[in-house]
């Protein structure tokens, strides 16, 4: 059984460490005190009683029939206050789990030995390696924000827990007088009453401009300032004396986007809504380096008596006095005898002048930026000034390659279908308002280019792409759409399905027979940028199938590229829930096929995944850090021929664990009845009431008559709420039986110890069943009326369950992984309290009987706020 053994809650609340402890417990007496104020100390007394009654449960003590006569005792309208107390708690709680680990990476971080999976250790490891170099000079990490709703959260709440977290790092802080600890115990009673008085639910739909604004509070807060703290890092790990030296690290991050450029499925993004969704970006990173430069250029009072300018920059001061003879007299009255300064400060009013569009001062393009502040470098070093030149305006140069003046480039997707439809009436003669905007947005493509350069806008994406005439389409239309004028396209194939994976090399054959393909390979130095899309993979094919599918896509692709002299990036499209392509990425990273890695790692950052990666510096540096560790490590010949050989033993036994694990899961899915079933025992339906982004839930309307219809996303969120996280395991049992029948248990377990995917997999499954509680499922599972889905499901459950314990060697779920575990085992009955509240909702929405509008309104709004609440316990959504 899933659910955890009193002994085993008992040990990991005793493990807990004592300053995590302290936090929860500050700030969920704090929440007390406010929930007693607000409505009464009968609503904190309800509360205390049902947590310690799931608690129980837990125990064994009662049972959860009786949790569940409470919960209906209570008015709905109480049964909301509750769920809104439970869910609350939990925002409090990830926030104190998050300052902790924040803490603890701070500690690490002074020991002489370097931190596990960072650059220096990575750095350390091929040391002797003679490709380091050539690694350390084509690294490349591309981190893509997408829109995908996954975030349960409103951004009103997300900055409420910030404030709160900003009040709790004071109070904690070292060397605090008590006047000041008294202050942020204040201000954090404060600031949690100001998020138990926020609504935890949007009262109107995002749309993709908010979502635009939502993801540039991650670049504000946190990216612009970490990035070059991480080039820092790589470069102190490579040689000595960095801040003194010109660097040895190149900047290696750059930022993608497709917040406001993702059309696919979503009618909302425009073509209007691109063009301004890249003058948002623009507009912060150019507030962002005019910031910078102010600050740094006014630090920077060296006399030229002491630190005389270079003869270039003495000219070009003098050409700017000429062109500019007041602003320039200004600065130096201001600062007299110190022209680095001068000439900082004259950057910076050049990019102010770019943000207002004054052509007389602005700069053209962030090349001619970076030639003005590389100008002052080698002033500053000639001079002797090599901290200065190497330092603060060094980590400037670095945010201006990272970034540009456009922070992230915007990539446009599109279905296929889409095109091949404009073609049509193109040729017709009868073109619709969807053809018109395709059209648009390719002009909107060229004018993004004028404006901010290639690299702002070049890629476009195309889904369920089957054949090379899906890429030639796009080119076509950007002929329709600007004749000799077209943009500079990048046309990124899409491989989505089972068919189109196997099938991903052929097309790519007929891509390189295209002119427009030929021309742009002989202009980027051969590059081909190919995607691959886990979640509608997973749920085409399930988990353990899909996992191996696209491992073969990989290593085929990878094959290809050599063979075609390409140089390849494969752009994984991962979710942020096991489900989807999830899990530590870092890990993710070593699992891939040999070779197609070779230094380059892209990969989407969606929903929850975003701030929960990016919200706090020192978790977005470690995450950075990890990955590229990983990406270094993953392109050694010693790691890529170790790989090479496991998956070259184990290739019989993963065609058994595919072949069969597919099998089981096709027979539940594509039974008939089960989307039907699915609907009815899940918040399926609910949750697109949730608002959580843009795009909408599916691709038709009304209940799922197949799985085809219902995005990758509402599947795994809706499995997530009911507690059975299906999307993260199911099938895999069978195929892991049928191999464990065919090639016995001590296979199995070499394949675990020595094949890097097979581990990631069988790891990842773990997470998820620990994740699933067998009690509280069953709850939902029946509400569906099919006995015969429910036992499948448990069925397989307990099959995979056991068998991934055989093969793992472990005693219990995650017994490896102890930090996890306790935080599963530690939240577990506070997710109960949740399913409780839900499901009594839920049974009502699904009963035949007749409600009254309030009581439907009230049940809805119970359902909403436990599903948000869920998703904050379980700390993942889709």
């Amino acid at each position: 059984m899933a659910a955890i053994a009193p002994a085993e809650r008992h040990d990991a609340v005793a493990e807990m460490p004592d300053e995590l402890r302290a936090d929860v417990r500050l700030l969920g007496g704090l929440l007390g005190q406010v929930i007693a104020e607000h409505g009464g100390a009968d609503l904190l007394a309800d509360v205390e009683r049902l947590r310690k009654a799931v608690i129980a449960a837990r125990r064994g003590e009662t049972t959860a029939d009786e949790v569940a006569g409470m919960v209906a005792g209570w008015p709905l309208d109480r049964a909301v206050q509750i769920a809104r107390a439970f869910t609350c708690y939990f925002h409090l709680a990830n926030l104190a789990e998050e300052h902790f680990r924040v803490r603890v990476l701070r500690r690490r971080d002074t020991d002489t030995v370097p931190l596990r999976e960072s650059l220096a250790e990575a750095v350390q490891a091929l040391r002797g390696d003679d490709r380091l170099q050539d690694l350390v000079d084509g690294l490349e990490f591309r981190p893509v924000l997408t829109a995908h709703p996954t975030e349960a959260r409103r951004r009103a709440v997300v900055t409420a827990i910030q404030r709160i977290g900003v009040q709790l790092e004071a109070y904690n802080a070292p060397g605090g007088g008590a006047a000041e600890r008294e202050e942020a115990h204040r201000r954090l009673l404060e600031e949690i009453d100001v998020l138990w008085r926020t609504a935890q639910l949007r009262a109107t739909k995002l749309d993709p401009l908010d979502e635009v604004r939502t993801a540039m509070a991650a670049f504000d807060e946190t990216l612009f300032r970490t990035v070059p703290q991480i080039y820092r890092s790589l470069d102190a790990a490579l040689a000595s004396g960095t801040g003194t030296r010109p660097p040895l690290a190149r900047a290696f991050i750059r930022y993608g986007s497709w917040i406001g450029g993702d059309r696919d499925g979503n009618p909302n993004v425009t073509a209007k809504v691109t063009r301004e969704a890249v003058q948002i970006q623009a507009e912060h990173v150019l507030i962002a380096l005019e910031s910078a430069t102010t600050r740094i250029g006014r630090s920077l009072t060296l006399a030229a008596s002491f630190t005389p300018p270079s003869a270039d920059l003495r000219a070009a001061l003098a050409k700017a006095e000429g062109d500019h003879p007041d602003l320039v007299s200004e600065m130096a009255t201001r600062s007299p005898q110190e022209p680095h300064r001068q000439w900082l400060m004259f950057v910076a009013t050049r990019l102010a002048a770019t943000r207002r569009r004054d052509l007389d001062l602005a700069y053209r393009s962030p090349s001619e930026m970076l030639a003005d502040l590389r100008l002052v470098q080698d002033s500053l070093r000639g001079a002797g000034a090599a901290r200065q030149a190497y330092g603060e305006l060094q980590h400037l140069v670095w945010q201006v390659e990272t970034f540009g003046f456009h922070l992230a480039e915007l990539e446009v997707r599109q279905h296929s279908a889409v095109h091949a439809a404009a073609l049509e009436e193109i040729a017709a003669g009868t073109l619709s308002e969807r053809t018109e905007e395709v059209l648009a947005t390719i002009r909107v493509i060229g004018w993004i280019q004028e404006r901010f350069g290639v690299d702002a806008c070049c890629r476009y994406v195309v889904s369920f792409t089957r054949s090379s005439e899906d890429v030639a389409a796009v080119y076509e239309l950007a002929r329709h759409a600007m004749g000799d004028r077209a943009p500079v396209l990048d046309v990124v194939p899409l491989f989505e399905s089972g068919q189109d994976l196997d099938n991903s090399t052929a097309v790519l054959e007929g891509m390189l027979k295209l002119e427009p393909v030929r021309r742009r390979l002989a202009a980027n130095g051969r590059r081909v940028e190919v995607m691959l899309g886990y979640s509608d993979s997973a749920k085409e094919l399930g988990p353990a199938a899909a996992t191996l599918r696209l491992y073969d896509a990989q290593a085929a692709l990878a094959a290809w590229a050599a063979d075609n002299d390409v140089r390849l990036t494969l752009f994984h499209g991962r979710g942020g829930a096991l489900g989807r392509g999830g899990g530590p990425a870092n890990r993710a990273v070593l699992a891939q096929a040999p070779g197609s890695v070779a230094g380059r790692f892209k990969v989407t950052e969606q929903g929850e995944v975003i701030f929960a990666r990016y919200g706090h510096s020192a978790i977005a540096k470690r995450h950075i850090e990890q990955v590229t560790n990983a990406v270094l490590r993953a392109s050694t010949s010693g790691v890529e021929s170790n790989t090479a050989a496991a998956a070259s033993r184990f290739r019989g036994l993963a065609d058994q664990v595919a072949s069969s694990s597919e099998r089981a899961y096709r027979a539940l899915t594509e039974a008939p009845g089960f989307p039907e079933w699915f609907a009815l025992v899940s918040p399926l339906e609910e949750i697109g009431s949730l608002r959580l982004g843009s795009r909408p839930a599916r691709r038709g309307l009304g209940a799922p008559r197949s799985l085809d219809d219902l995005r990758a996303i509402p599947w795994v969120f809706a499995w997530a709420q009911t507690r059975v996280n299906l999307p993260g395991w199911y099938g895999l049992g069978s195929g892991l039986s049928a191999a464990l029948e065919a090639s016995g248990i001590e296979e199995l377990r070499s394949a675990y110890r020595e094949w890097p995917l097979f581990a990631a997999m069988l790891d990842n499954a773990e997470m998820s069943l620990a994740k699933t509680d067998r009690a509280i499922a069953s709850r939902y599972l029946a509400l569906g009326g099919r006995a015969d889905f429910a036992e499948q499901v448990l069925g397989e459950y307990d099959l995979t369950r056991r068998i991934v314990l055989e093969v793992t060697g472990h005693s219990r779920l995650l017994e490896n992984r102890r930090v996890l575990s306790r935080a599963v085992q530690l939240r577990d009955p506070y997710v109960d309290a949740l399913s409780h509240l839900q499901l009594r909702a839920l049974s009502a929405l699904r009963a035949s009987g007749d409600l009254s509008s309030e009581e439907r309104e009230s049940l809805s709004t119970l359902l909403l706020l436990s599903v948000n609440g869920v998703a904050a316990g379980l700390q993942n959504t889709g």
